[in-house]
């Protein structure tokens, strides 16, 4: 285990860093909801990218998936990589996004499908479904440290405390500047992150004996786990239940594609997909590796999402490479609990409470009520971070057709989108609720996007498009066939 007070320095050190972040961001800022929630559209290539990755590949990785390894094994990679396979989808949707916000100075996701459709209500209604499904998303960020904090310091930091700690950096590094600052700390956590888990990577296969005893000892001892379905976890329903919903990740999770309106050029959107894909790859197969080796350095845990934990306190990884390690997981959890607290409060603002000037004051009282949301339900429960994760990226998937659609299919309708957006949601709220059907049963994701769609198509074919609904396909293909753009 390692000494608390070494986890506090460790964290005052870190939140004198952010602070300083934190101060220059702010003398940037501009007072304008525009610069608030999308840093006034300016970020470069390299910022985007590892602001992009610490909110995309958070906590989940190195506590979830790391977890999912330990219990179930390669199967892990595969679920993952599928998620990864869906990051492609940036390649055809990112320049669309971009070039259509900034010609209509949209600022959410869901006001740019209210803009498409010529409907305010669907604006509303794609915030509030946001709202239902992103909420228990956020808890897992704030599981996720304080299983950590308390888990490598053998409870010497208690679970409470943890999370009171992540919220209240997650409050500061929000509040005081907004994108701007949450992007400037990314970009320095994604990269701390990045090296820590390398080098700690490294340490444990050195201490098992090396890639050759790594790989003897897992064949031997752990061969069911190099397998699929392996100890059973990664059969194939489970595995659709759960890579489904994550292959769509870049489009339905509103935190993540509202960072499409953010960048400064088409060029800085290629540098930030390459920088994403890169990271992506190294940092998926650095977290399968690491729940594997956790599997022969500390077996038996109850609780898969304690191998992270219960690896940094084993010894086998130096502590002041441990501190860094814990420092960027606790730096990726905060920003991905940000990212979705920014875009839920520019929802509340711009689409549920319009016609209120930039809605700042709106904002901030929404990015406080959902960082203090996501503490007391992640100190409440923290042993159902992996099902909070599976059950959020189901029920965000409604939303998916309508997106799809707004950009390829003109003859959609808003009475359509409105359908598909809210019959989904009702599906996906009775199936866990009402039904009580498993986060794990494939049935679940299926039927959310499947009832999406159905009701998209039936009711727009039945219905006419909205005067004043745009036409994003006719619009953009100019600009697009300039851009060279798929």
């Amino acid at each position: 285990m390692i000494a608390p007070a070494l986890v506090w320095a460790a964290i005052g050190l870190f939140t004198l860093f952010g602070l300083v972040m934190v101060t220059r961001a702010a003398r940037a800022n501009r007072g304008t909801a525009e610069d608030y929630f999308l840093g006034s559209r300016r970020l470069g290539a390299a910022v985007a990218g590892l602001s992009y990755a610490a909110t995309t590949y958070s906590a989940f990785m190195l506590i979830v998936l790391t977890g999912l390894t330990y219990r179930g094994g390669i199967g892990a990679l595969g679920f993952e990589l599928v998620y990864f396979s869906g990051l492609t989808l940036i390649v055809l949707f990112g320049p669309r996004f971009w070039l259509i916000a900034r010609r209509h100075g949209f600022v959410t996701p869901s006001e740019m499908l209210g803009g498409r459709f010529a409907s305010p209500g669907l604006a509303r209604l794609v915030a509030v479904a946001s709202l239902l499904f992103l909420l228990p998303y956020c808890t897992t960020q704030m599981a996720g440290i304080g299983l950590l904090l308390s888990g490598v310091t053998g409870g010497g930091i208690s679970l409470s405390t943890a999370v009171i700690v992540g919220a209240a950096l997650a409050l500061v590094w929000t509040l005081v500047a907004g994108l701007r600052s949450v992007a400037w700390t990314d970009a320095g956590q994604a990269a701390l992150m990045m090296i820590s888990a390398l080098l700690a990577v490294g340490f444990v296969i050195w201490e098992i004996g090396g890639p050759q005893s790594f790989a003897d000892q897992l064949a031997t001892d752990w061969s069911d786990h190099l397998d699929v379905p392996g100890p059973g976890l990664w059969a194939l329903p489970t595995f659709i239940a759960l890579s489904l919903p994550w292959f769509f990740f870049p489009l339905s999770n509103p935190q993540v594609s509202q960072r499409l309106f953010m960048l400064r050029d088409l060029g800085a959107m290629k540098g930030m997909i390459g920088w994403v894909l890169g990271f992506g790859l190294v940092f998926t197969l650095i977290s399968v590796t690491w729940g594997l080796a956790a599997l022969i350095l500390v077996p038996e845990l109850e609780n898969p999402a304690e191998a992270t934990p219960a690896l940094l306190g084993s010894g086998a990884v130096p502590v002041w490479l441990a501190l860094l390690l814990i420092l960027g997981i606790l730096a990726a959890a905060v920003s991905t609990l940000d990212s979705i607290a920014l875009t839920l409060a520019s929802m509340v603002s711009r689409d549920l409470l319009p016609g209120r000037g930039e809605g700042l004051l709106a904002g901030r009282i929404v990015v406080v009520l959902v960082i203090l949301f996501a503490a007391g339900f992640g100190a409440w429960n923290a042993a159902l971070v992996s099902q909070l994760a599976a059950m959020s990226a189901a029920g965000l998937l409604v939303s998916v057709p309508t997106i799809v659609a707004a950009f390829f299919w003109r003859r959609a309708t808003a009475s359509g989108a409105l359908a598909s957006v809210a019959g989904g949601t009702v599906a996906a709220i009775w199936l866990v609720l009402g039904a009580g059907m498993s986060v794990y049963d494939p049935w679940l994701p299926v039927t959310v996007l499947g009832l999406a769609v159905l009701l998209l198509v039936a009711v727009s074919l039945a219905t006419r498009p909205r005067p004043g609904a745009l036409d994003f396909a006719g619009d953009l293909r100019p600009e697009l066939e300039r851009h060279r753009v798929w």
